[in-house]
């Protein structure tokens, strides 16, 4: 209770501007929503504020999508490159730093490309290529595919068609294409302990910095969109990065899901880097 009442302090001041707006849309990527994380802090923040928040749960591109046709209030991103051209372009302000997580690497149990002992990311997916063995992407310009790209050109490797196919999919069917394929795939960490069961797919890579994923929280511009509901979004934005709550998102799947580490690390403190999970999730 005095947990939050704290939080009920920091956040007040903007709640209480929100009061009398019916609802806000939240545009967030699927690992957000799919882990469950979403279901555990909005209802505290309706209840708070009596405002409702509408999840719309999309690709990070997709997000930025409906971002640039003002149709969400507030923004929950997985793609720093991305969210910066948003912001620069004059579609979001106020980005800040939220909690991170990061990516892994999986494949097959028999691992036709040899990457067990890889020690990179970078590595193992030179010897997908190398091998030619069949690896799934998403294709769908989400934030985990952009980070995919990225990998693929920090191992100097431009994928083929022929061993590289696109599922065009959210991370749920893209994991469960892979499964029944026998291909490898990227994903965050959230959306494969929320749907490993019952896949085959194993991880073979998950402890490499370049796997890193923060997530970060925007707010529209309301100088471009007037109709924003800009004060419950930034409500939103402060409740969500208050004390109380960055503890809540540090607690949360260490157990069911987590089995001891956190699907998501708070970034309260503002240092992306800092704060890093250590065993792996198996």
């Amino acid at each position: 209770m005095r947990r939050f009442a704290v939080a009920l302090v920091l956040v007040l001041p903007l709640v209480a501007a929100a009061q009398g707006r019916d609802d806000i849309v939240l545009a967030t990527t699927t690992s957000v929503r799919d882990a469950g994380l979403l279901q555990h802090l909005l209802p505290r923040f309706e209840r708070l504020s009596g405002t409702r928040v509408r999840v719309l749960a999309v690709g990070s591109g997709q997000a930025m999508a409906l971002g640039r046709r003002g149709e969400a209030d507030v923004l929950i991103l997985h793609d720093p490159q991305g969210e910066e051209d948003f912001v620069a372009e004059g579609y979001g302000v106020e980005r800040e730093a939220l909690m991170h997580s990061h990516f892994v690497l999986l494949g097959p149990p028999s691992d036709p490309a040899a990457i067990r002992q890889a020690a990179t990311a970078a590595a193992a997916l030179a010897s997908i290529a190398s091998s030619r063995a069949l690896f799934l992407s998403r294709g769908d310009r989400s934030g985990t595919h952009v980070k995919e790209r990225g990998l693929w050109r920090a191992a100097g490797v431009e994928p083929d068609p022929a061993w590289h196919w696109e599922s065009g999919q959210g991370m749920s069917a893209t994991l469960q294409i892979a499964d029944e394929l026998g291909a490898y795939t990227i994903a965050d960490i959230g959306s494969y302990v929320t749907h490993k069961s019952p896949l085959a797919l194993e991880i073979f890579i998950e402890d490499d910095p370049a796997l890193f994923n923060p997530y970060h929280i925007l707010v529209a511009n309301p100088e471009r969109f007037a109709w924003v509901n800009v004060e419950a979004a930034r409500a939103l934005s402060r409740f969500l990065r208050s004390p109380e709550i960055q503890q809540a998102i540090g607690e949360f799947g260490r157990g069911e899901y987590g089995r001891g580490r956190p699907l998501f690390v708070p970034d309260d403190a503002g240092d992306l880097n800092r704060q890093r999970s250590s065993a792996p999730i198996r």
